[in-house]
C-alpha cells in the first residue's frame, strides 16, 4: 500500500480540494499533518485555525483516522488507527506504476581497450539502481552499454598489436592505448599509421577486423567480469559507436531535409538557440571541418535507433555532469528533427573524491580503477573484523565491501560530489552499507531462532511498533518518488532510516526473552518479518547481497 497516497486521496475525496502531507517531526503529535485549511481558508473566508477546527469531525468520519487535532496556524495533525496500520502492513509491500512504460537507459559507457575506473563507478551503479527501481515498478527497461569501440583510439591499438602481438590477457591489452597514444604525440609516421588503419577498419579491412574482434572479446571479457563483481544486472544490449554509426548518414539526411543543418566554416552545425534562453547555447556540431563524426551526432543517431526499433516512452542517460550541455543540444535538436516522441532525460552526477578533496588516486598516483576502489575496500574491511577479533568467510568480506562502496555512492545525492574513505564506509555503525546489512543479518538470525511465525493477533501498538510499520508502509510511495524524481539516494536514505526504526524496535521491542507474553511475541516476531521482508527489497534494490552472518 502507498500509504501517504491512500491518506492524501481520502482527504481530498473528503474536504474537495487538493492537500499536501507532511510528517510531523515529532511523531507524538501524529502521524501526518495536512494543510487543508489553509488551503480553503481563502476561498471561504474564514481564519484557517478557525476553519480547521471545524473540519475535524468530518476527518474523524475516515475509517483509517483514530484522532485529528489542530496545531499552529492551521494545521491539522492526523494519527492512524492502530489495527488500520497494521493490517496494511500484514499485506505485501508491492510497488507499482498506474501506467507501465518501455524505458531505454543509457548507462555504463565504457571503452573498449581500457580498463573500468573510477570514472564508471557511479554511472554504473546508479543506472542499475535505476533500472531496478522502474522494474519493480512494472516498467519494461531495456538497458545499453554505449561502449567507445570506433574511431582512431581503435586505429592507435591496432597498429600496436600489428607490430608487437595480440596480448595475452586483459592486464596486457589495457597498457596498449596509453603506449601506442604517448608514441603518437612524437612520431608522425606513428600517427599517420594510426590513422590510416581506422580508415581500414571503417572501410571493413578483413585484417583490422580480425584483430579488432580479437581484442573486443577480451575487453569484453574484462567488463563483464568487473560487472560481476559490482553485482550489476547484465546489460540487455551492448552497442557503441560502431553500431551507431551505420545510422548516422540516415540521420544526417532526416536533419538536411528540414533544413537544420548548417555549414559553420566547413564544419555542420545543427542551431538549436532559443530565444527565451537566459544563457547561452552553442549549436551542436554534427561533423567537424575535418568531416569526422562527433559524439553529439552519435547520440542523436542513437536516440533515432532506439526510437525506431524500441518504440520506447523514455530515453535516460546516466553520466558525468560535466555533460549536461552535450545532452541539452542532443536532446534539443532531436525534438527539432522530431526524430522520437519519447521524454528524454539526463541525470549528471558528481565525482568521487579522496578524503583530501581531490580526485581519488591510487597509491602510486594513478587513476584508480574499478577493481582498485573494491580491492581498497575489501581490505578496509578484512582490517576491521580482524581488530575485532572475527572471523568472516571471504564471501562475506565481499559482499560488505561492496555494500560499503555502493551505498557511499547511493546514499549521496546523484549530482553532487562526495568523498571515498575506506575506512569511514566499512564502518558497522552509522549511515553505511555494513550498518545496511547487518541490521538485515540480525533481523534474519532473530526470525531464524523462532522458528515459524506464529499467528498474531493485533493488541495495542507500541510507539515502536507503530513507527517502524508506518515506515514499512512508506515503502512503494518511495519507491515512487525515486523513479519520478530520478533520485537513486532516496531508496538508500530510505534504508537507513528504516534500519535506524528496526534497531530501535529491536533494543525497545524484546521478542525472544523469556519473559515476553506469547501475544507480544507473535506480534513482534510478525513486525521483524514485516520489516526485514521491506528492507531486503530495498537491499535488492540497491544491487546489495545479504550475507548469512556478520
Amino acid at each position: 500500500m502507498n500509504l501517504y497516497k491512500y491518506v492524501s486521496d481520502a482527504i481530498n475525496d473528503k474536504l474537495g480540494v487538493v492537500v499536501k502531507l507532511d510528517v510531523p517531526r515529532n511523531r507524538e503529535f501524529g502521524d501526518f499533518a495536512t494543510n487543508a485549511a489553509m488551503v480553503m481558508a481563502k476561498s471561504v473566508g474564514k481564519n484557517p485555525r478557525e476553519l480547521a477546527a471545524q473540519l475535524l469531525p468530518r476527518l474523524r468520519e475516515l475509517d483509517f483516522v483514530a484522532d485529528v487535532s489542530v496545531a499552529g496556524p492551521g494545521f491539522i495533525n492526523i494519527k492512524l488507527r492502530d489495527d488500520f496500520i497494521w493490517h496494511a502492513a500484514g499485506t505485501e509491500q508491492n510497488p507499482h506504476a498506474d501506467t507501465a512504460m518501455k524505458i531505454d537507459l543509457d548507462y555504463g559507457g565504457y571503452n573498449v581497450g581500457k580498463a573500468l575506473h573510477i570514472g564508471h563507478l557511479r554511472t554504473t551503479i546508479v543506472g542499475d539502481t535505476f533500472n531496478r527501481i522502474a522494474k519493480s515498478l512494472g516498467h519494461t527497461t531495456k538497458s545499453y552499454n554505449h561502449i567507445g569501440d570506433w574511431g582512431r583510439p581503435m586505429g592507435l591499438i591496432i597498429a600496436w598489436i600489428m607490430e608487437y602481438g595480440m596480448p595475452d590477457n586483459a592486464t596486457e591489452l589495457n597498457k596498449i592505448y596509453p603506449a601506442s597514444t604517448v608514441r603518437a604525440k612524437s612520431d608522425d609516421a606513428w600517427l599517420a599509421r594510426a590513422k590510416e588503419i581506422t580508415a581500414k577498419l571503417q572501410s571493413g579491412d578483413a585484417e583490422c577486423k580480425r584483430i579488432y574482434d580479437a581484442f573486443m572479446k577480451i575487453s569484453l571479457g574484462q567488463m563483464d567480469a568487473v560487472l560481476h563483481r559490482l553485482n550489476v544486472l547484465p546489460f540487455d544490449a551492448t552497442m557503441g559507436e560502431r553500431g551507431v554509426a551505420e545510422y548516422v548518414p540516415e540521420m544526417q539526411k532526416i536533419l538536411e531535409s528540414q533544413n537544420l543543418l548548417t555549414l559553420d566554416d566547413g564544419a555542420m552545425i545543427v542551431n538549436i538557440k532559443r530565444d527565451d534562453d537566459r544563457a547561452p547555447m552553442p549549436p551542436l556540431m554534427f561533423r567537424t571541418s575535418a568531416d569526422t563524426q562527433t559524439y553529439a551526432a552519435a547520440d542523436l543517431s542513437a536516440i533515432y535507433y532506439r526510437t525506431k526499433t524500441d518504440k520506447p516512452d523514455v530515453i535516460g542517460y546516466f553520466t558525468d555532469s560535466r555533460q549536461n550541455l552535450h545532452f541539452q543540444q542532443v536532446f534539443r535538436a532531436a525534438q527539432l528533427a522530431k526524430i522520437t516522441d519519447a521524454e528524454l532525460f539526463h541525470t549528471g552526477f558528481g565525482a568521487l573524491t579522496g578524503p583530501d578533496g581531490k580526485p581519488f588516486k591510487t597509491r602510486d598516483g594513478g587513476v584508480a580503477e574499478l577493481l582498485d576502489i573494491l580491492d581498497t575496500a575489501r581490505d578496509a574491511v578484512r582490517a576491521r573484523i580482524a581488530d575485532a577479533g572475527k572471523q568472516l568467510d571471504d564471501e562475506t568480506i565481499d559482499a560488505i565491501a561492496l555494500a560499503a562502496v555502493k551505498f557511499n555512492d547511493l546514499i549521496h545525492d546523484v549530482r553532487a560530489d562526495y568523498v571515498f574513505d575506506p575506512n569511514q564506509i566499512t564502518s558497522f555503525e552509522g549511515r553505511t552499507g555494513p550498518y545496511i546489512l547487518y541490521t538485515a543479518v540480525r533481523l534474519n538470525s532473530v526470525l531464524r531462532r523462532a522458528g515459524n511465525t506464529p499467528d498474531a493477533e493485533l493488541t495495542e501498538l507500541t510507539s515502536d511498533e507503530r513507527n517502524l510499520l508506518i515506515a514499512v508502509l512508506d515503502f512503494e510511495r518511495t519507491v515512487q518518488s525515486a523513479f519520478d524524481n530520478r533520485a537513486t539516494d532516496q531508496i538508500a536514505n530510505y534504508a537507513y532510516d528504516l534500519c535506524q526504526l528496526i534497531n530501535s524496535f529491536y533494543h525497545n521491542c524484546p521478542i525472544l526473552r523469556d519473559d515476553v507474553s506469547a501475544p507480544d511475541r507473535a506480534r513482534r516476531l510478525k513486525i521483524a518479518s514485516t520489516a526485514r521482508n521491506t528492507l531486503a527489497q530495498a537491499i535488492d534494490m540497491m544491487g546489495l547481497k545479504i550475507p548469512n552472518e556478520m
